[in-house]
């Protein structure tokens, strides 16, 4: 139940809040590059305000990383897909809500995310991570290809 909750409630988000899903999971992708390069240092900052370091305090500040960039991309874009093509950002958001879920339980503290890789289901998830990740990532992409105006015309006119 907590596996289809965390994948579940961003693919909800984007649809009902018309957001853009390829923007999402570009965001996604930096959050991740955040929690690899910056969670050491934002731990030991975190650390120097607090007594000692708990792994619930290591958790926050890794999850905090991840899904800063994606909160702010998805505030700035609210309304950002018409409504004639909110069908098509159903895929990314499908993508968004399984690389999220991907991303995300290893960040987690060890109790809840044991309670997590337990599930019959997150063996499924894993077994198709490369898949999960190589289709959201192309079908991002082209999505992103589709949102380009067609040619210089097109664009000069709508702004």
């Amino acid at each position: 139940m907590i596996v289809g909750l965390l994948a579940g409630v961003p693919v909800l988000l984007l649809m009902l809040l018309r957001i853009n899903a390829t923007l999402v999971f570009l965001s996604l992708c930096l959050g991740d590059v955040l929690v690899k390069f910056l969670s050491a240092d934002a731990i030991d900052m975190a650390d120097s305000f607090s007594a000692h370091g708990s792994s619930a305090g290591q958790a926050a500040v890794k999850v905090a990383l991840l899904l800063a960039p994606v909160v702010i991309t998805m505030i700035f874009m609210i309304k950002s897909v018409r409504k004639n093509r909110q069908l098509l950002n159903l895929l990314p958001s499908l993508g968004v809500g399984l690389l999220l879920l991907l991303l995300i339980v290893p960040l987690l503290t060890p109790g809840l995310s044991h309670n997590i890789v337990a599930s019959p289901l997150w063996s499924q998830v894993l077994k198709a991570q490369d898949l999960i990740v190589g289709i959201s990532a192309l079908l991002c992409l082209f999505f992103l290809l589709l949102q380009r105006p067609k040619n210089q015309e097109e664009g000069k006119k709508r702004r």
